[in-house]
């Protein structure tokens, strides 16, 4: 047992013996702080589980499966963790591309807008997976009005390529995308099969608009809760969804 908690422990204790408000043998039903999944800093993961909390509130997703971007990182780290919420445990942490126009390492601007080629923030929800032009590919459909929610128009997926490796990281040229979250081609064969259909994507960078805007952040935390929002649309709860082709092309296909 780590000191600080053998210190909480036995204050605990001091409390009960003096005022006597529950027995020892209830001790193991006290909440523990949450952990925070090792790589991921606590301001993204507690901003992801209230993403993945309101996802499931507005019955986008029953899984307890969530995929966590956090594009404060350099595209040279490995900036994408695939997390099982009730363990904690970390089953995938990979490189992952931005958008062209979002920046160069770091990216530091993000849109909604089609053809800006820039990566989109917030929450999303998986839907299928399919092979298109950039092979192996899964549509992400974007939760929230004005922030992500063209990301179907935009034909934003999760794909593989040749141009994310660990070898391109260590150089620091790493590729990137036409606003799509590209990973490597192996990870994608692994990643794909395990977030297709209604797993939660939640894509993390502080932009002052996605903090004012998003309806799907923890506000109980002060950077979020004394930022003056403007008004939002709210989201809507889930309907059937079809599939979409790229707008511009025709076709299915990431980018």
């Amino acid at each position: 047992m780590a000191p600080f908690r053998r210190l909480l422990l036995a204050t605990i204790l001091v409390s009960i013996s003096l005022l006597g408000a529950c027995t020892p043998a209830q001790l193991d039903s006290l909440p523990w702080p949450e952990a925070t999944p090792s790589g991921i800093s606590e301001e993204a993961w507690a901003h992801a589980l209230a993403a993945h909390e309101q996802a499931t509130v507005l019955g986008y997703t029953s899984k307890s499966l969530i995929a966590v971007i956090d594009y404060s990182r350099p595209s040279t780290e490995r900036r994408l963790w695939v997390i099982d919420i009730n363990s904690r445990e970390v089953l995938m942490n990979e490189y992952v591309a931005h958008g062209v126009r979002s920046g160069g390492v770091y990216p530091t601007m993000f849109s909604n807008r089609v053809g800006s080629n820039q990566s989109s923030l917030g929450t999303f929800v998986t839907e299928n997976s399919y092979y298109g032009v950039r092979g192996l590919s899964l549509r992400l459909k974007g939760l929230e009005p004005g922030i992500n929610d063209r990301a179907r128009d935009r034909g934003i997926v999760i794909h593989g390529t040749p141009n994310v490796t660990a070898d391109r990281a260590r150089y620091g040229n790493q590729g990137r995308t036409e606003g799509c979250p590209a990973v490597s081609r192996d990870a994608a064969r692994r990643l794909v099969p395990m977030l297709e259909d209604g797993v939660v994507v939640f894509a993390w960078y502080p932009d002052h608009n996605f903090l004012a805007r998003s309806e799907f952040l923890d506000r109980s935390l002060s950077w979020t809760r004394d930022i003056d929002a403007p008004p939002v649309v709210r989201a809507a709860p889930a309907e059937s969804s079809d599939l979409t082709r790229s707008p511009s092309s025709g076709r299915t296909g990431g980018r």
